[in-house]
């Protein structure tokens, strides 16, 4: 392998979530540069099932600080990108074109979605090999009818993730990248296999540490998923879908 592939390699196991940064902004070659990654991710049929939205009025970085549960870093951000997952447009492409296309289904909203967190990876990979850490925000699909008025989203257009961008403070560089879980435990062999308890334990026993597995366990369903953010987000999202039934 020559030096290329090993620096690919050592930025996708050292890239870490970055909520703090330094207070300096990403200068414009940089931003350009994330940007255009973004757009030579995969995509579906080379349609590119989505828009970016770069976000630099401060006012409404400060909003969504808020309205994303309330999570202050965001309004400092030095770039804040929403990825949408964007069915709207080939369908008014369709129109234009004179054609009666169907109205776009849930499978075009999911064919959309996998398009933009392409997109948003890239942008990701390519911001830390520049030196700029980055975080993703889901609690951007909360909230969602807020959200998307907020936005001036069409009837077609969801979104997927939100990323915030900035250089990392010494604190965030020095900060441990968490342990993934055991490799065996993720790929599983031409079949999905059912993870016993056992096999649960030992996929996220190092997440436990020291305290008991149980106790570990019940805390993260609380802070997590059985949260006030989670059940909004799939409230949002059900309510959303209504859009997408045939």
């Amino acid at each position: 392998m020559d030096g290329h592939g090993e620096c690919i390699l050592q930025s996708l196991r050292s890239r870490k979530s970055v909520r703090a940064f330094a207070p300096r902004p990403i200068d414009a070659a940089h931003k350009r540069l994330i940007l255009a990654s973004a757009a030579e991710a995969p995509t579906a049929g080379n349609q590119q099932l989505y828009t970016i939205l770069d976000i630099t009025d401060s006012r409404l970085k400060e909003r969504l600080a808020v309205t994303c549960d309330n999570q202050p870093f965001i309004a400092t951000a030095p770039m804040v990108l929403i990825f949408c997952a964007d069915a709207q447009k080939w369908y008014d492409a369709y129109l234009e074109a004179g054609l009666s296309p169907r109205r776009p289904g849930a499978g075009d909203l999911l064919l959309a979605v996998d398009d933009a967190l392409c997109a948003a990876q890239n942008a990701v990979v390519a911001a830390w090999a520049l030196g700029i850490g980055s975080c993703y925000i889901g609690d951007i699909m909360e909230r969602c009818e807020e959200h998307r008025a907020l936005l001036h989203l069409p009837e077609y257009v969801f979104p997927a993730a939100m990323l915030v961008f900035g250089y990392p403070t010494a604190q965030q560089w020095a900060r441990e990248k968490p342990a993934r879980c055991p490799l065996e435990s993720i790929v599983h062999e031409n079949a999905y296999r059912r993870a016993d308890g056992a096999a649960l334990r030992a996929m996220l026993g190092h997440k436990a540490a020291a305290k008991p597995w149980e106790e570990w366990v019940a805390a993260f369903c609380r802070r997590k998923y059985d949260s006030g953010f989670s059940r909004e987000m799939s409230r949002s999202v059900a309510k959303y879908l209504e859009a997408y039934r045939e």
